[in-house]
């Protein structure tokens, strides 16, 4: 940690594209002192203060991915290297991921699934400042059913009863949210279809009412529409996916999403920064009908939030901008697509009274990058600077361009 200023061509401080043209940013330790014009700011601070002067650049708040799996290498084949791993070797790959994110200007994530508590340990290291990585906000192993969706993550589980006693354990070592394996998924072979339900309704509500006793929110991993409709009847905080699945098709249903929107539940749909070559391999016209649906979710008033699934097959640690690219396909502003990568996610995720925005006494989570990304969203690409709780990171490839 330090303590800097920041003076940029542009601050954006908040929503909806909000800021101000010659500012500046004033961070000390861990913390934001102000953010603003560049006048303002910079009476502010100490004559000492180390200073960095980038005229080009624009200063945003650090960007949040709100779905990753750090024990997954997002090789073709990431649970067979999960399966293969001990412990330590496991543990390597994650702090090398979470170094990705962060010279991607990712200074929080949500981890939604790994092995042997090995994310909490992440955690808590990258919190000391003994590893460099973004903040980690951590699920442990999900919940499923026997034979369920990642269940070789060790979270399988059967019954209520059993349930809560597993949202009980998961809390207990550490967890920061809880997350279920609400339908099936693709990542599992032989494991239940991925429209299909894995626990029933009642059982998903005693997930979420034990962990509202602890103070927990929780994810469910949904495909089909039953399950996201058990998960919404159950009050969950997120739900990751939401792609309206059915037996033989899909079905959307407009009484369902209304609801999603009147309880506000964000949902996250997860797009890969693969998620072209997805489109080329299922064909664009079928491929639109899935992208679609994500565009009527967000015209009926849905939340949505950025994440990227990194772990999984060719979901990338070092390309959030590419997720994000999926948005400006379907015809978001870059406005709109910034705050669902900071504000937005920091208040789905219930940390926006301390990150999300630059404003004062929020974390010093800061992303500089050269460029106007509200103009061009590539500008998020060309990261100068990044400081993670105040600590700062330069990744190599600026090192080496500048």
């Amino acid at each position: 940690m330090t303590d800097l200023l920041i003076t940029a061509g542009r601050v954006l401080t908040g929503p909806g594209g909000e800021g101000t043209t010659d500012g500046a940013v004033l961070v000390q330790g861990r913390d934001i002192v102000a953010a603003g014009p560049r006048e303002e700011v910079e009476a502010l601070a100490p004559r000492d203060v180390p200073r960095m002067s980038l005229p080009g650049a624009t200063v945003l708040p650090g960007l949040i991915d709100c779905h990753v799996h750090l024990a997954f290498d997002a090789g073709d084949d990431p649970v067979g290297s999960v399966k293969e791993s001990d412990a330590p070797g496991l543990l390597l790959g994650m702090a090398r991921r979470a170094r990705q994110l962060l010279d991607s200007g990712v200074t929080t994530v949500r981890d939604l699934g790994d092995r042997d508590g090995l994310a909490f340990r992440l955690r808590d290291a990258i919190a000391e400042g003994a590893l460099p990585g973004p903040r980690v906000l951590a699920a442990g192993a999900p919940l499923t059913a026997p034979g369920g969706h990642c269940w070789f993550l060790g979270g399988e589980v059967e019954g209520e009863d059993a349930l809560r006693e597993a949202v009980r354990r998961n809390a207990a070592a550490g967890a920061d949210v809880i997350k279920v394996m609400a339908t099936g998924g693709g990542l599992t072979p032989g494991g239940p279809a991925t429209w299909e339900s894995q626990f029933t309704p009642a059982e998903l509500r005693a997930v979420v009412d034990e962990a509202r006793r602890l103070g927990l929110p929780v994810a469910a991993h949904a495909h089909g529409t039953e399950g996201i409709a058990a998960a919404v009847a159950a009050g969950v905080d997120t739900i990751e996916h939401c792609t309206w699945m059915a037996e033989g098709g899909f079905d959307a249903r407009e009484d369902l999403v209304a609801e999603i929107a009147a309880k506000g539940i964000h949902v996250c749909p997860a797009a890969s920064p693969n998620w072209r070559v997805f489109a080329e391999r299922f064909g664009y016209e079928r491929a639109d009908a899935v992208f679609s649906r994500v565009r009527w979710m967000a015209e009926q008033g849905v939340h949505l939030i950025a994440g990227t699934d990194a772990g999984v097959p060719r979901a990338v640690f070092d390309n959030f901008t590419g997720s994000l690219d999926f948005y400006r396909h379907l015809g978001f502003g870059t406005d709109r697509i910034i705050d669902m990568a900071t504000v937005d996610a920091a208040r789905a995720l219930g940390i926006a009274e301390e990150t999300g925005r630059l404003a004062a006494g929020y974390r010093a989570d800061v992303l500089v990058v050269d460029g106007d990304p509200l103009e061009d969203l590539d500008a998020l690409r060309d990261v100068r600077l990044v400081l993670a709780a105040g600590r700062p990171h330069i990744p190599e490839h600026a090192i080496a361009r500048h």
